[in-house]
């Protein structure tokens, strides 16, 4: 009875920590609400998902209603709290907790299920790390929607698609996915749960892909540019064979946790970064009308770390490049972190912050290069 208890004391206080968070959350916006939920709820997470749903430069909420201002000068002249659509330095940090928080109780899940010791759970996943940034680009190809034509989700489901809440939609239907497979494993209709989980995401993936590609040859408003998905990939893939090959031959103990999973960890973060490379510097010179615009607060940073640089380092490197580079050293990073007893102690947990960081590094990577490829 005692190892019965002991066993659950974690999960009591993940889940009293859970509800003590958001009793404080509901609590302190029903108490204070003007505080709470105006200046840090809505601010900072609700308000510049539904601006960013609405394509426009701002919203601006004042006595319990949202106007869209589509003027960056009355964005800057509006009173009240003021949303601007992508991420600031508070909503990250509320987002990573976040997501620590939801690790450590699918940790407790997975323990149910008897099932995430093995690496087949991470292989299994890849295919939906992809698919949310695909499916954050159906999003932004119903921002081009012209006037008079619906897209295909509108308002209020696209904020569905929207970071950051498709990391919660991907969450869920990824979780379907994985109780379903397992289900049909425990049945013996498949032999391992592995296979119909990758096999969903990978159908989930090509409906979404062939989706924007019927968009792309029978619509004026979402266009065709494979050289962007080349040129990330094929950049990439090299950057992280070089990478690794410098690992196995210099430090090979780097790499002895992670084994292969190691080469997923830097690929996903070389394409969040070569991505941000080609889109943000030499999206006009591969054929797009116009270059991206970062919406991360750390990238627009390394953006401007690489603004102090001489003009020829800037004419032939860009300004980005400083953004590749600190994801390539943190992959590099996180694949030493995760080393042998790691594993040994808490497998689990230990695939599962893999997956998480894969995810954040190929989750956007990906949807800035469908982005550009799609001209979305």
């Amino acid at each position: 009875m005692g190892t019965v208890t002991e066993e659950m004391d974690p999960e009591r206080l993940w889940g009293g920590t859970v509800a003590a968070l958001l009793a404080a959350l509901v609590g302190g916006a029903l108490a204070f609400p003007e505080l709470v939920y105006d200046r840090f709820v809505w601010q900072y997470f609700w308000g510049p998902v539904v601006a960013d749903a609405q394509s426009a430069q701002c919203a601006v909420y004042a006595d319990g209603s949202t106007t869209y201002l589509y003027d960056s000068a009355a964005c800057s002249a509006a009173s009240g709290p003021v949303a601007y659509p992508g991420y600031t330095v508070v909503s990250e940090i509320g987002y990573a907790v976040t997501l620590l928080l939801a690790l450590v109780g699918v940790v407790f899940l997975l323990r149910r299920l008897d099932i995430g010791q093995d690496r087949g759970l991470f292989y299994a996943l890849f295919p939906y790390m992809l698919l949310g940034g695909a499916l954050r680009v159906v999003e932004d190809a119903g921002d081009a929607v012209p006037a008079g034509v619906d897209p295909l989700v509108s308002f209020p489901w696209n904020t569905l698609i929207i970071s950051p809440i498709i990391y919660f939609t991907m969450f869920a239907v990824t979780l379907v996915a994985l109780v379903g497979s397992v289900r049909l494993a425990d049945r013996g209709t498949v032999s391992r749960y592995g296979r119909p989980l990758a096999g969903v995401g990978a159908a989930l993936l090509a409906a979404t892909l062939g989706y924007l590609s019927v968009l792309a040859f029978t619509t004026d408003y979402v266009s065709f540019y494979p050289q962007i998905t080349a040129v990330v990939v094929v950049a990439s893939t090299a950057l992280t064979a070089a990478v690794w090959w410098a690992i196995e031959r210099y430090a090979p103990h780097v790499n002895r946790g992670t084994e292969r999973m190691g080469l997923v960890v830097l690929w996903a973060h070389s394409v969040d970064g070569v991505a941000n490379v080609v889109g943000i510097d030499w999206a006009t010179e591969l054929g797009l009308p116009a270059d991206l615009v970062p919406k991360h607060p750390v990238n627009r940073a390394l953006i401007q770390v690489g603004e102090q640089f001489p003009e020829t380092v800037q004419h032939f490197l860009g300004t980005a490049w400083p953004f590749l580079v600190v994801k390539i050293v943190a992959a590099v990073f996180v694949v030493w972190v995760f080393d042998e007893q790691i594993f040994e102690e808490s497998p689990r947990y230990a695939i599962l912050l893999l997956i998480a960081i894969v995810a954040v590094g190929l989750g956007p990577g990906s949807r800035d290069m469908l982005r550009a490829t799609f001209g979305v």
